[in-house]
């Protein structure tokens, strides 16, 4: 024993009782140890270092070099758009791309003989103009729409529903005939009106607008009710903020529809000086002094693809958040 400390509890207790309570413990850890064997294992066990890593790595390089062939054949095309509007008319088809080899023989003829030759600066403002202006109409009166049918039960409601999915199952060139005697009679014919006024409704953007607006919560809309608020102010400062990923998505989409449009307006407009890109562009080909010209078709559709390239970069992520909104609960 050493000197200053008591003695332990253990050497002063008889000796038949230690043994009894070292018998105890043997006896707890061998049922201890029993019930451990008949535990079941896991479903599913970490796995030991190194193992388990080997497969999940494959499968995102094999994803990987999957979406990047994906992405070359998107790219391809418009890498060979832009090596083929700064190449001249004779080594247009010598070569899929760019000329490695003569690489000094690039030049701007094709944007100048575009710019000379046509009146490619006029259509290129009327159809910024015309896609601009009917991008705001359309995002308006589908927003609009689409709020009513969304936060208002009135008298017809699913009837006019049920009309109006029924004229998105027609096709478009089966409503030509009507839509060209209703503005022949008004006296539209020729003129932008004839192009922006059949454009700016959409029923389905007022089915996509009413989808978002349901998630507009109906105790946001009472609060600012109770507080003085309109109801086109319900719409514009209430309303569309909550859905603003949807108006970004819906306003690139019907931006592109409109800058592509070609058959209505190559229909209702008769003078050139009026005439949109691709009415302009597809009138070069075919005649005579353009036939065998794709060098400055080329360089005409490569400056008709930047002004969409910029406003989807400038739209990038209310078009992916709004593509997105309703594959996420909650």
């Amino acid at each position: 024993m050493e000197v200053g400390k008591g003695p332990d509890a253990s050497s002063l207790s008889p000796p038949r009782e230690r043994a009894g309570v070292r018998g105890e413990r043997q006896e707890s850890t061998g049922e201890v140890s029993q019930l451990d064997s008949h535990v079941p294992p896991h479903p599913n066990p970490l796995p030991r270092r190194g193992e388990g890593t080997r497969r999940p790595l494959l499968a995102s390089l094999a994803l990987h070099l999957l979406l990047l062939a994906l992405a070359a054949l998107v790219v391809t095309p418009f890498l060979w758009l832009l090596s083929g509007a700064f190449k001249r008319q004779e080594d247009l088809f010598s070569s899929a791309f760019l000329p490695w080899d003569r690489l000094g023989d690039l030049t701007l003829d094709n944007f100048r003989d575009l710019f000379t030759r046509e009146p490619y600066l006029r259509w290129l403002l009327n159809s910024l103009f015309l896609a601009s202006a009917q991008t705001v109409l359309v995002v308006t009166f589908s927003s609009l729409g689409g709020f009513a049918l969304a936060k208002y039960r009135f008298t017809g409601r699913r009837p006019l529903m049920a009309v109006m999915l029924l004229t998105m199952l027609l096709p478009y060139p089966v409503l030509l005939p009507g839509a060209w005697d209703l503005v022949r009679r008004i006296g539209l014919v020729d003129s932008y009106f004839a192009v922006l006024l059949p454009g700016s409704v959409s029923a389905f953007g007022m089915f996509l607008f009413m989808q978002a607006m349901k998630t507009v919560p109906d105790e946001l809309l009472q609060a600012a009710r109770v507080d003085g608020c309109s109801e086109l102010r319900l719409w514009w400062e209430v309303a569309l903020p909550v859905v603003r990923p949807m108006v970004g998505a819906f306003t690139l989409l019907s931006f592109l529809a409109a800058w592509n449009s070609w058959l209505w307006p190559q229909v209702v407009l008769q003078d050139e000086a009026k005439y949109t890109l691709p009415i302009g562009l597809a009138g070069m080909v075919g005649l005579a002094e353009y036939e065998t010209r794709y060098g400055v078709l080329l360089a005409g559709t490569l400056i008709a693809v930047l002004p969409v390239m910029a406003l989807f970069v400038a739209l990038q992520k209310d078009f992916i958040a709004g593509l997105t909104r309703g594959a996420v609960k909650g």
